[in-house]
C-alpha cells in the first residue's frame, strides 16, 4: 500500500458497479483516487450517467470531474457508426471509443490536466509487463473477458492503465458493492451501444440517418433476383431474420453492395470461409512469430484455432476449420494458444 501512496489514479466512472468497485478497491490500496466521467451525448441518458457517477464519487469521498466529449464522440463514434453502415460494414463502436475517447481524450485529460499517474477502468482484463512490453491477458472471469475490445490500444496507453477487476469474478464484485452500500450495487449491465438506448433500436436509429431505398435480394451464386428489400444498410452478413423470402432452405445474408443497393443471399454453408487477410494489424506481442493461434471474428464466439502468417502489418489467417460469417467492419483478434494473451488485431476489410 505504501508504494501506492504517492500515486494518483483517475477512475473512469460510469455509475455502474464495475467502475464503482474499481474506485473503491484502488482507494483501499492506498492510491489517491479521483473519478472522471465522459459526457458522450448531450441527452437525458448521459445526464443520468453523470449523476449516477457523482453519487458514487460522493459515497467514496473522492473528487469527480465531468468531461463534455459530445462533439468528439459524435465525430469519432456516431458519425463513424453511420458511415460504416452506409458503406455496407458492420461497425464495432466500443473498440473505436476505447481507442479514441476513453484512452484518447479521457486519458489525455487525466494525465495532462488532472496530473494523474494512471487511468483505471472496470474492464475485465489483466495487464502484465513482460520483457519490456505490456501484454493483455484474460481476466479471471472468462465470461466477462474483454480483451477483444482492447486490441486497438498501444503500449503507451497500456503503460498508464490499471484494471482493478482482473482477478475477480462478477459475483465477487457485486458482493463488494453490496457490503459497501455503493449506489451502483443493484445497477444493471450496461448496454452494448451506449448512444442507442432501449427500447430504441439500431434499425430505427439508422433509418433516421440514412435514406432508405428499395433494392433487390439476389442469390449470390446464381445471380437470381428473389425479392425486394427496403435498404441494403439494414442487413449484415450472417443475418437470417428479416429476409422474409420463402425458399427450400433457410436463407442468410452473404454479402451486401451498398453502391448497387443489393443484398446477396445464400444457404448456410455459403457463409463459410477458411482464409482471411488482415491489413494494418495492431501488434501487441512483438515476439509473435508465424504460428498456431486462437482467433475471434466476433466478440460473442468461442475462439477457434488457426495458423497465422505475419508480414509487417499484414497477417494472413488460415482457419483449421471453416468459420461462418466473416463480416466487414468487425474486429478479428488473435490470442496466444497457450495462455490466451492478446497478440493483436485489426478491423476486417474484404
Amino acid at each position: 500500500m505504501s508504494e501506492n501512496k504517492n500515486k494518483k489514479v483517475a477512475v473512469a466512472l460510469s455509475g455502474g458497479v464495475d467502475s464503482s468497485v474499481s474506485a473503491l478497491l484502488l482507494k483501499k490500496q492506498g492510491y489517491e483516487v479521483v473519478g472522471i466521467t465522459g459526457k458522450m451525448v448531450d441527452d437525458e441518458n448521459f445526464e443520468t450517467v453523470c449523476n449516477n457517477a457523482k453519487r458514487v464519487a460522493d459515497k467514496l469521498a473522492i473528487e469527480h470531474h465531468i468531461l463534455d466529449l459530445s462533439k468528439e464522440f459524435k465525430k469519432n463514434i456516431i458519425d463513424y457508426f453511420i458511415d460504416s453502415y452506409k458503406k455496407g460494414e458492420t461497425p464495432n463502436p466500443c473498440i473505436v471509443c476505447n481507442k479514441t475517447i476513453k484512452w484518447g481524450k479521457i486519458l489525455d485529460y487525466t494525465i495532462n490536466e488532472l496530473e494523474c499517474d494512471y487511468i483505471a477502468t472496470g474492464h475485465y482484463a489483466s495487464i502484465k509487463e513482460i520483457d519490456g512490453q505490456f501484454l493483455l491477458y484474460p481476466a479471471k472471469d472468462e465470461k466477462k473477458d474483454q480483451l477483444y475490445y482492447l486490441y486497438a490500444l498501444n503500449q503507451e496507453q497500456l503503460s498508464k492503465t490499471i484494471f482493478p477487476l482482473s482477478g475477480m469474478e462478477k459475483s465477487e464484485i457485486r458482493k463488494i458493492a453490496e457490503e459497501n452500500d455503493l449506489p451502483s450495487k443493484s445497477s444493471k449491465e450496461s448496454q452494448d451501444i451506449c448512444f442507442i438506448k432501449k427500447p430504441y433500436t439500431t434499425k430505427k436509429f439508422l433509418l433516421e440517418h440514412i435514406t432508405s431505398e428499395k433494392g433487390d435480394f439476389v442469390m449470390e451464386k446464381t445471380g437470381e433476383k428473389i425479392g425486394v428489400h427496403e435498404g441494403s444498410f439494414q442487413y449484415t452478413v450472417g443475418q437470417r431474420k428479416g429476409i422474409g423470402i420463402a425458399y427450400s432452405e433457410p436463407l442468410y445474408v452473404t454479402k451486401t453492395d451498398t453502391l448497387k443497393n443489393i443484398v446477396y443471399c445464400g444457404v448456410k454453408n455459403e457463409l463459410l470461409s477458411k482464409e482471411l487477410t488482415l491489413l494494418n494489424f495492431n501488434l501487441h506481442d512483438k515476439n509473435f512469430s508465424d504460428d498456431e493461434v486462437l482467433v475471434k471474428i466476433h466478440y460473442n464466439m468461442q475462439a477457434v484455432k488457426a495458423n497465422a502468417i505475419r508480414e509487417n502489418t499484414t497477417v494472413k489467417i488460415n482457419f483449421q476449420e471453416p468459420v461462418s460469417g466473416i463480416t466487414c467492419g468487425q474486429a478479428c483478434v488473435l490470442y496466444n494458444i497457450n495462455d490466451g494473451h492478446l497478440i493483436g488485431g485489426s478491423t476486417i476489410k474484404l
